[in-house]
């Protein structure tokens, strides 16, 4: 049985959370209140604000965890091994011909059936 732990931590998460949410909806607001405002320093201001409700965002728990999250999903980006130029040239060469030629037969079978319709009911389509 798994037993429910209370985290400690949970109150000032929730807390943190609606700082970032208010400091977005803050950036929305001042955006839209200070329309007489050069658009640099609006957005300098919102790139500011933004990467402070980043910083606060990724101290909770849902924050380390998405920041860890992220850390593993490069180190495994970089274990790929990507297709070369010539590879993937020649996939897509590939892909077209197979669509050219499935386009080109369901559109004969297409023009059979209409054909077969309209000698079967009589009507000149």
């Amino acid at each position: 049985m798994s037993e429910k732990v209370e985290n400690p931590s949970n109150s000032l998460d929730m807390l943190k959370w609606l700082v970032v949410v208010v400091l977005l909806g803050g950036v929305i607001a001042a955006n839209t209140y200070y329309q007489e405002v050069s658009v640099l320093y609006r957005a300098l201001g919102a790139v500011l604000l933004v990467v402070i409700a980043g910083f606060i965002a990724s101290s909770t728990v849902k924050g380390s965890t998405f920041l860890t999250f992220a850390k593993e999903s490069r180190m495994e980006v970089r274990k790929v091994v990507w297709p070369t130029r010539q590879e993937t040239t020649t996939t897509t060469m590939i892909v077209l011909a197979a669509t050219a030629v499935m386009s080109l037969l369901l559109w004969g079978l297409d023009g059979i059936i209409v054909k077969l319709v309209s000698f079967i009911t009589g009507l000149g389509v």
